[in-house]
């Protein structure tokens, strides 16, 4: 059995690869897939707690994240498409120049 202290880790490090992918980039897309993979890191440590308590509170709150970074990603793969359909680009530096 894989003590709940390497899940802890695991999920560490994917949450560190994700917080240094949405500085990093550039593009929008690459920006989502780092935000997605910071709420799967979150979900991992809810199945590692609720597995090492022995209830389903923590499996049960991976539904809800599952389903608000379902409706992120929806949502901002449409503001990706219309940023593109109207300025060509989806570079993150480009649209800084977009404030007002």
């Amino acid at each position: 059995m894989v003590p709940v202290e390497h899940y802890f880790v695991l999920a560490l490090i994917l949450f560190t690869i994700g917080v240094v992918g949405l500085v990093v980039r550039r593009h929008l897309i690459f920006v989502l897939m780092s935000i997605e993979l910071m709420l799967n890191a979150v979900n991992l440590v809810f199945i590692a707690a609720s597995r090492a308590l022995g209830t389903l509170d923590g499996q049960i709150m991976v539904f809800f994240v599952i389903t608000v970074a379902a409706c992120e990603a929806a949502v901002g793969l449409a503001m990706v498409i219309s940023l593109y359909r109207r300025y060509g680009t989806i570079a993150t530096d480009f649209l800084r120049t977009l404030r007002g």
